[in-house]
């Protein structure tokens, strides 16, 4: 008798917070990540940022949003996250 173990599919999912850079394109913005390292020799905290694409299908978030965004399966060729939920607004341009 084996058992099997169900996992939710929600802890698969990793998520990481970021601010909208831009949101030009159709469906899609960019999400700029920064955390904080400790430098491997110096020891120095230094701030690390990345960049991510992730699909917005109703295009509702804009430049300056601060959001939460969850992996999904690849939807192109460089984009596999998708915004999960807006966490703050930015200010009106």
């Amino acid at each position: 008798m084996s058992e099997t173990k169900v996992i939710s599919e929600s802890k698969l999912k990793r998520t990481l917070t970021g601010t909208i850079t831009s949101d030009k394109m159709d469906k899609t913005v960019t999400v700029l990540v920064e955390r904080k390292v400790k430098h491997p020799l110096l020891g120095k905290i230094v701030r690390v940022s990345k960049k991510y694409h992730a699909h917005d299908e109703a295009n509702e978030f804009h430049t300056g949003d601060v959001v939460l965004i969850e992996e999904c399966r690849p939807l192109a060729k460089t984009k596999s996250w998708r915004v999960a939920k807006l966490l703050e607004k930015g200010a009106a341009v």
